[in-house]
């Protein structure tokens, strides 16, 4: 998200701006399932049960989100590097130089977030990430796709050996043993204690998603060099909305309902094939709109304009709304699932677009921004 602030304004940033805005939003669409469970993250890594209207209707909001908006924002983090290591070139400067720098601090973000609010923090997978495409970006294109096929090759490899697991029982993802309080009733002490001991299991899909990210890194700087955001560029948006929308729904929409043995493929494979659908769709949307933008366009720019608050401060508050050392949400609403969980999925987005877009008015960055801004900048002083 850092990656990405310090862009020129024109019209295509604005787009880039309303689908980093997207996928923030997007990534609590995910991210509340796992905050309204009263198990927490270990009853939302349970197969989710389909028979009955409301459960089939909870696998489809569910198969909206999963993984989709993670994809799409790790796109835009290959785009802000991309756009990072022009600037660079612009200046004359040395590359990586500080950038190297600035992923430093994205892990120490990450770091943070993790320890004291939320244990599938992302911030820290893409700082190592960006300290190894920051070293490819600047390569020749054979180069760089080499790099992409290699990274999306390996990470195909992994996610069919686990797949394999789950289809001959020989693995499982969450579920056994007695239902935990921790979330429902613990302290934030308990809870903030057991990330740290669990530190291996929280942690491990943040680093077998890094060949994922990697490729991704890559992909979304060669489209912003193919011109995605460009005027002209309307035929390779087309052309990425029939591969995402044409190939990657259909199949996701047979995993989503398939049984827990394909939850990794439906997670991590055909996700972000949709994610590219979205970099196509998004960017049409907004060149297409004539006139003043609207409150949802406002919206939406401004959170992507404070994508790291946001990000941060969102998970926040949803910890607090719906874990037990809060107001124990989860559990008093554990009868209303899954109409409660979008009620307040859309009350935390309606929040941070109001309070995003009233902050930039009367200050030019977020406040993890400004702050962030202020230690990138401290050293070179």
């Amino acid at each position: 998200m850092t990656d990405l602030q310090q862009a020129p304004t024109s019209r295509r940033i604005t787009a880039i701006d309303v689908i980093r805005g997207v996928a923030i939003l997007g990534t609590l669409g995910t991210n509340v399932w796992i905050f309204t469970d009263p198990e927490g993250p270990a009853g939302s890594l349970t197969a989710v049960a389909t028979g009955t209207i409301t459960a089939n209707i909870e696998a489809a909001i569910r198969f909206l989100a999963n993984g989709k908006f993670l994809a799409l924002l790790t796109l835009l983090f290959g785009i802000g590097l991309e756009l990072q290591y022009r600037s660079a070139l612009r200046r004359r400067g040395r590359w990586p130089g500080w950038y190297l720098w600035r992923a430093a601090l994205l892990f120490i973000e990450g770091l943070l977030h993790y320890v004291l609010i939320f244990e599938f923090d992302v911030l820290m997978s893409y700082a190592v990430t960006s300290m190894l495409v920051a070293y490819l970006i600047g390569r020749s294109e054979r180069a760089i796709r080499g790099w992409t096929i290699a990274m999306a090759s390996l990470h195909v490899a992994f996610i069919g050996v686990c797949t394999f697991g789950l289809l001959s029982g020989h693995a499982s993802i969450g579920g056994g043993g007695e239902p935990s309080q921790l979330y429902a009733s613990g302290s934030y002490l308990d809870q903030l204690s057991s990330r740290i001991a669990d530190w291996g299991t929280y942690r491990s899909e943040s680093i077998f998603i890094i060949p994922m990210s990697t490729a991704l890194f890559l992909i979304g700087a060669r489209l912003y060099r193919a011109g995605v955001f460009a005027p002209e560029g309307q035929r390779l948006r087309n052309r990425l909305m029939l591969f995402g929308f044409g190939v990657g729904v259909p199949l996701n929409l047979v995993t989503v309902y398939a049984g827990h043995g394909w939850f990794m493929v439906d997670r991590y494979i055909l996700p972000p094939i949709i994610a590219l659908g979205m970099l196509g769709l998004i960017p049409s949307v907004v060149g297409a709109m004539r006139g003043a933008p609207g409150p949802l366009h406002r919206g939406l720019t401004s959170v992507g304009r404070t994508a790291l608050s946001c990000y941060v401060f969102q998970n926040l508050v949803a910890t607090i709304l719906c874990y037990g050392w809060g107001f124990g949400l989860a559990t008093r609403f554990d009868w209303a699932r899954p109409w409660w969980v979008l009620v307040i999925w859309a009350a935390i987005c309606a929040t941070f677009m109001a309070l995003s877009t009233w902050w930039l008015r009367h200050f030019e960055r977020g406040p993890l921004e400004a702050a962030w801004n202020w230690a990138y900048r401290l050293p070179q002083r």
